[in-house]
């Protein structure tokens, strides 16, 4: 790249950094970042951890995390913030757009740039990119094989080859569905090369090297022994690799409709597209799409691609579609999982980019759409800042999904406050009660204490000094009157809790902090 490139994609690098860091710790934990936060715990307390192949997805998150805990010396696990929790989505969120120099000369110079400013301000990415949860691990990593197995493409060296299969491997251990994605990679090169052998009549086809199998092979043992590594927790679990393939028995059952998260076809075009709840913004990417077709397109015909290759960009097309087909097929849906196919859009949107302001023939005109195009991705910057930030656990954002409300963080301070009025302080019995795992964020944010029960009903004996009840269980535990329900609280869109506490703590905590209660209703 120039060195007027090389500034823009640094500029872009920190428009990225902007839109991603500030006021992570913010958003309340979401129920699968809290999970993801407890399974890291038992990593960090026991030092071992263990696949469960029924459950949760794979060890990449967990052992990034231990990295993070120690370069950030962490003391301990009670010490662990959501911050340095999701600062490992937010490097990597990052990394996407640092990744594509890496297929510059595939897409074009100018219209690698344009993918990375697109990477940087989409709000899906963005949002996601400050979320502790997989799916950015699996982009990532994605991206990673990717261009480094184009990369070897262009150069034969065998680093390349090495760092797509330790990508590959990489994908392997963060999620479960990157066979999706491996499958559609494959679909779109068989399919890129049938159109290139029989039916692009327009350029002869380019005859590439032969292959050095011992390269290849190289690569595949690499997948090989990151997989075996990671699944084996460091050779201290023997049957992670093998649970690693039995996984796909349950993750089926959920693809196929065993699951709450079964949405309609339509699920991630009605967010990306145009989404709007009354009183709320309205919010659209249907710039990135709208210039990926044309991306898409100008592969396909070969027009006004100047320094692109038509058959990279053709491929990402079709693995872009493929992949795109597939996750709208699948009756599973939650929001995050889009950033698979997203990727591939944004690529081919910088493409659309570079097409479209190449076809402005005059200078002036020229100008004007690539003043228009910014101005677009401005807008894009500013609903990424909207849902980051200003909409973050707001069901009028697209990108929120049974994300725990800031009432949540109400409840967990009362609790907090109520064991510096217990004589035991962190070691105050606490019991909560809530069915199907309604409780979930609390585990991450109650860590601190030692002494805390789990119920998904009512037990024979359901009372202690603080007791978080689910309003479904209508347990009415101030019956006796030896304890009082202080507090009503919304922990998700119409999912409720009640707060009890003794008699005697209630008086020390009202002595001590000479507030008013927060009594049902209020």
């Amino acid at each position: 790249m120039s060195r007027y490139l090389t500034i823009v994609l640094l500029l872009t690098a920190a428009v990225a950094v902007a839109l991603r860091w500030p006021r992570l710790n913010e958003r309340p934990m979401h129920n699968d970042e809290a999970v993801n936060a407890i399974k890291f715990g038992q990593l960090w307390e026991r030092g071992s951890y263990k696949y469960d192949p029924n459950e949760h997805h794979g060890p990449s998150l967990p052992f990034a995390t231990l990295a993070v805990a120690r370069l950030t010396s962490t003391p301990d696990f009670v010490h662990l913030s959501e911050v340095k929790l999701r600062l490992i989505t937010v490097f990597l969120g990052l990394g996407l757009v640092l990744l594509v120099p890496l297929v510059a000369d595939g897409l074009g110079r100018k219209a690698a740039l344009w993918a990375a400013i697109f990477t940087a301000v989409s709000p899906a990415m963005v949002f996601y990119s400050r979320y502790y949860i997989h799916e950015i691990l699996l982009v990532f990593f994605t991206f990673m094989a990717l261009a480094s197995a184009w990369r070897y493409w262009r150069t034969r060296k065998i680093a390349w080859a090495l760092l797509a299969g330790a990508g590959a491997g990489l994908m392997h251990a963060t999620k479960e569905t990157f066979v999706i994605t491996v499958a559609a990679a494959a679909l779109a090169l068989v399919f890129n090369w049938f159109w290139d052998r029989w039916l692009d009549a327009s350029s002869p086809p380019i005859k590439a090297p032969d292959l050095n199998w011992k390269h290849v092979g190289a690569g595949l043992g690499m997948w090989i022994l990151v997989w075996l590594v990671l699944f084996s927790s460091f050779f201290t679990n023997a049957s992670g690799p093998l649970d690693s393939i039995r996984t796909y028995l349950p993750w089926l059952h959920r693809a196929g409709g065993d699951s709450p998260h079964i949405n309609p076809w339509t699920f991630y075009f009605h967010r990306l597209l145009w989404f709007h709840i009354a009183k709320g913004p309205v919010w659209t990417e249907v710039l990135i799409i709208a210039l990926a077709v044309v991306g898409a397109a100008a592969a396909f015909i070969r027009k006004g691609l100047a320094d692109t290759s038509a058959g990279f960009v053709r491929f990402f097309a079709l693995y872009t579609f493929i992949l795109t087909a597939a996750y709208c097929l699948i009756s599973y849906k939650t929001p995050w999982c889009l950033l698979s196919f997203w990727q591939g859009m944004i690529l081919l949107a910088g493409v659309g980019a570079a097409v479209v302001i190449r076809a402005a023939k005059p200078p002036v005109s020229r100008m004007a759409v690539r003043l228009l195009i910014a101005a677009g991705a401005g807008h894009l910057a500013c609903e990424a800042w909207q849902s980051s930030v200003t909409y973050a656990a707001d069901p009028r954002n697209p990108y929120v999904y049974a994300q725990t409300l800031p009432n949540a963080l109400e409840l967990v301070g009362r609790v907090h406050a109520l064991a510096r009025a217990h004589p035991q302080g962190s070691q105050m019995l606490i019991k909560v009660m809530a069915p199907e795992g309604d409780y979930w964020p609390l585990p991450w944010y109650l860590r601190e204490f030692n002494h805390v029960g789990w119920w998904e009903e009512v037990p024979a004996d359901p009372f202690a000094p603080v007791m978080i009840v689910s309003a479904k269980l209508r347990a009415g535990l101030d019956e006796k009157k030896t304890h009082l329900m202080v507090g009503y609280f919304e922990m998700r869109p119409q999912l409720f809790f009640e707060l009890y506490v003794q008699l005697d703590l209630w008086r020390a905590f009202l002595a001590q902090n000479s507030v008013t209660t927060n009594r049902p209703g209020q």
